[in-house]
């Protein structure tokens, strides 16, 4: 029997889950663009790295502005990056980035603006989660040719144009794998129709992993009861992402599982499936944060996910970008750097990518009944 789903009573329930959870998820108003203040004057730096060269330790080389700009400040993950960026700037002893960005992530090409205002003010250094493909391209390429470095983050630029290097919280064909993994643990070697809950069609991010785990299902045939059967987004808004979870759940009666490699995806699936009492017949599964998660993987309905640490990848992100800005390394393959409590890291090219540089930093944590609390 088709099984049907009561939308606004869950988007009612939803919404008062999302007000009584409050805290990191609701951000001040940063839609203002970034300050005047120039980059401020440095000390001289230590001689840039060579290829191939010695290890450098990145240190306090003076002040230099910055924006960090996240795909939007209202989802939790993105203050939690500015946080660690942050902690990095002021163990170099350089004023923290602006934290600006488009409110709503379903406001794709809203970061152009905040990067063309950030070349115009003449900053230091600018730190972006792209959430708008190749069309943030020209704008990181103009903030180049400023002889401002672009550092990407959780989100890179695909054609590499403009970015300097790209800071990769962990390897995207990995991902996929992971993924795959645990689609196939919680539907068992029986297998089943699972569907994909994603957030913006431009975020490059989630479009590698979810590429990356098609590769997976397809090259080993270990996956092969797994049927994916539609990808949808829900731009990671809470209330279009349950919008089409439920939406999911009604166009395939046959449905076992929906995979949402988005932090707010995951939560508005599981809180839906969990608000239709549907969650014996429908897992969700994905990448989450474990404290908005546990409620759903203790009670069986998103019984394991995955994550890195966001402050972390907001750290590291800082480093390399104040690296670059200061002269210390060159943002070129094979150049190794110290970061801090993070350590040591190297640039290479991006194997996921036709063109651009990486910095890797991982690893990931699969969370489930065992290890959630």
């Amino acid at each position: 029997m088709k099984r049907k789903t009561k939308l606004f009573a869950v988007l009612f329930a939803f919404a008062l889950v999302v007000a009584a959870c409050g805290g990191d998820d609701d951000a001040a108003d940063t839609t203002a663009a970034p300050d005047t203040t120039a980059a401020a004057e440095t000390t001289a730096a230590p001689d840039t790295t060579a290829a191939g060269g010695g290890t450098v330790e990145i240190t306090g080389a003076g002040s230099i502005s910055g924006v960090f700009l996240p795909k939007c400040t209202n989802i939790a993950v993105f203050p939690q990056a500015n946080s660690g960026a942050e902690e990095a700037a002021a163990e170099l002893g350089s004023d923290p980035a602006d934290f600006v960005g488009p409110a709503d992530c379903g406001d794709a090409t809203g970061q152009i603006e905040f990067i063309t205002n950030a070349v115009t003010q003449g900053v230091g250094a600018i730190m972006v989660s792209n959430n708008a493909g190749d069309e943030l391209a020209p704008s990181a390429q103009a903030a180049a040719d400023a002889g401002i470095p672009v550092v990407s983050w959780d989100s890179p630029i695909p054609s590499a144009q403009g970015e300097s290097v790209f800071v990769a919280q962990v390897d995207f064909d990995e991902t996929g794998l992971v993924m795959a993994d645990m689609a196939l643990n919680i539907l068992g070697d029986d297998g089943g129709q699972f569907a994909i809950l994603s957030a913006t069609p431009e975020a490059a991010n989630q479009n590698a992993w979810i590429s990356a785990m098609g590769e997976a299902l397809a090259g080993d045939a270990k996956y092969a009861s797994l049927e994916l059967v539609d990808t949808v987004y829900g731009n990671d808004v809470a209330e279009d992402s349950v919008t089409q979870a439920l939406a999911l759940v009604d166009q395939y009666p046959d449905l076992e599982l929906i995979m949402a490699p988005t932090t707010v995806g995951i939560v508005a699936a599981a809180q839906a499936m969990t608000q239709e009492g549907l969650c014996d017949q429908v897992k969700v599964s994905g990448l989450g944060l474990p404290d908005e998660m546990r409620a759903f993987t203790e009670s069986g309905c998103a019984p394991e996910f995955a994550l890195w640490s966001f402050v972390d990848l907001g750290y590291l992100s800082y480093y390399v970008a104040y690296g670059i800005a200061t002269g210390q390394i060159e943002a070129a393959e094979g150049v190794s750097f110290t970061a801090g409590r993070m350590g040591e890291y190297t640039i290479t090219a991006d194997p996921t990518r036709d063109a651009g540089l990486r910095v890797l930093m991982g690893p990931f944590t699969v969370y489930d009944a065992s290890n959630i609390g």
